[in-house]
């Protein structure tokens, strides 16, 4: 039988190619300035501290979190160009509100934390974008789709950072504009860059994006916002009811998924800096090579995940993806007996001996001597400039913890780049399928939503785990957290079919 005629083919896969491309702008608008908000943040406001450019940082997440479910809804009712033009509008806006925060009088801050804000809020559209390939995507094609957009969205983290490392070259002065009080530099061109592209992506909307759907057998049909041809698919196969058992435990595994990533991103730098003495300027500059090459391991595993998943099945790549990452978590455990050094911020002095190091390393001698040091210690002079490295003392748990070691580090990273991008694109495939020829707007941004959500509080949850009770705790609250998700998946593993397959229309 002909599944669907040749121009509704290369028409259907040029408007999913529009979906890529959208994928990649929403994650290069949020990563393209997260190594310059900090400073950007000081030069307009130096009031402003670092626990409000944490809540900048959130921003994003908190807004994509809010607009994800409301712009899913709007597609299922209404042709999806709609919102996806709407949605890039508001990051256009907000990226420009972004270039001019540096001209009210006073609260430059909360201008700056509106912009980001709304630029999540317009990231909102991925779930649009989701719902989309879903509908236009035979599952047979699926699999390979869900892997090329989460591939396009990793691109965009990597590409974002060096979009503004070549912005950089302006300086921090660069160019202005008096007649529209537009500074061109280091800090806004970067943003005003993403709104170029912006407007290109509306262009293509309007251009080329063309509303098209497919049912699971590649059949040409009509969607459910599009006034096309008529459908060629009898109306009993959008028939039955969705296994909402099924649909809640993969919100739940992607939460934790989400969850975690946060977390393992969160933890590197004071993680590093604690453990092997590193400078703040060497933790970003081995951190940034580090999680490059993280980037780009996972961009190799979303295309090789499309091949394996023809042979082995979504729901056992999955399983195998929440395993490698649990290793990858279990590995950090502290298992040694090396202590890490210790930073001390103050001279201290004992029965006339000077200390002067900043990082004192843990040997027999200084165990012994630590209980008799004198509280009493010599400040620092004012002009003192070498900065302390090592553990904190004021993180308790320096003086007991294990040092985890740069192997244990490095072994860590490569699993868990390797597993996460798995779980990813594995999560977005199966929750496609088992929705099947449902409109999948609202439910794409409920799994949009759990993943914003994950990114919010996995920072918070790491921040206060970590420096409270060190990486002992928090990495064994979150392999048993894995460990969980495993047990989840085990019970609910014979519900995550297809919808199709499930009313028997299909073979699995």
């Amino acid at each position: 039988d002909v599944v669907e005629t040749q121009e509704h083919y290369k028409s259907r896969w040029r408007s999913i190619w529009i979906m890529y491309l959208t994928m990649f702008l929403s994650s290069v608008g949020f990563s393209i300035v997260i190594m310059s908000v900090w400073p950007y943040l000081q030069k307009i406001d130096p009031t402003a501290d670092a626990s409000f450019l944490g809540w900048i940082i959130a921003s994003y997440s908190i807004g994509q979190m809010v607009a994800s479910p409301l712009f899913g809804l709007w597609s299922n009712y209404r042709p999806r160009r709609e919102p996806l033009v709407i949605s890039t509008a508001i990051s256009v806006a907000a990226n420009c509100l972004y270039a001019y925060v540096h001209v009210p009088h006073s609260h430059n801050r909360y201008y700056m934390l509106a912009a980001r804000a709304l630029v999540g809020f317009g990231a909102g559209n991925v779930a649009v974008v989701r719902s989309y390939i879903a509908g236009a995507t035979s599952l047979m094609e699926r699999t390979s789709t869900m892997a090329n957009t989460s591939a396009c969205q990793a691109v965009g983290f990597i590409l974002g950072p060096v979009f503004q490392t070549c912005f950089t070259l302006i300086g921090e002065e660069g160019i202005t504009w008096k007649l529209v009080q537009l500074q061109l530099n280091m800090y806004t061109a970067p943003v005003l860059f993403a709104a170029l592209l912006g407007v290109i992506n509306i262009i293509l909307f309007f251009s080329i994006f063309r509303e098209h759907r497919v049912d699971d057998m590649g059949r040409q049909c009509k969607s459910v916002s599009f006034e096309g041809e008529e459908s060629d698919v009898p109306d009993q196969d959008a028939e039955g009811n969705i296994d909402h058992v099924a649909v809640v435990a993969i919100n739940f595994l992607f939460f934790v998924i989400l969850f975690v990533f946060a977390v393992f991103e969160t933890i590197v730098t004071p993680l590093t800096m604690d453990m092997y003495s590193w400078t703040r300027k060497e933790a970003v500059f081995y951190n940034g090579i580090i999680l490059s090459m993280v980037g780009i391991e996972s961009v190799i595993v979303f295309m090789v995940v499309k091949m394996l998943s023809k042979k082995t099945g979504e729901r056992a790549i999955l399983h195998g993806g929440l395993l490698i990452v649990l290793v990858g978590f279990f590995i950090l455990l502290p298992w040694g007996k090396k202590l890490p050094n210790i930073q001390w911020q103050s001279i201290i002095m004992w029965e006339g001996l000077e200390i002067k190091n900043n990082s004192i390393p843990r040997t027999a001698a200084t165990e012994m001597l630590m209980p008799f040091w004198s509280l009493q210690a010599t400040p620092l002079p004012s002009n003192h400039t070498v900065e302390p490295v090592g553990c904190p003392v004021t993180q308790s748990w320096c003086l007991n913890t294990p040092m985890i070691y740069l192997a244990q580090y490095i072994s860590s990273n490569i699993l868990i780049g390797l597993g996460y991008p798995v779980c990813n694109v594995m999560s977005y495939t199966l929750y496609s399928k088992i929705l099947g020829p449902k409109p999948q707007g609202v439910y794409m941004g409920w799994l949009t939503a759990s993943g914003s959500g994950a990114r919010i509080l996995g920072p918070v949850f790491v921040s206060q785990i970590y420096t409270h009770l060190g990486p002992r705790w928090a990495f064994s609250l979150i392999c048993g957290v894995v460990v969980v998700s495993l047990l989840l998946l085990e019970i609910v593993y014979k519900r995550l079919i297809a919808f199709s397959v499930r009313y028997g229309r299909m073979q699995e």
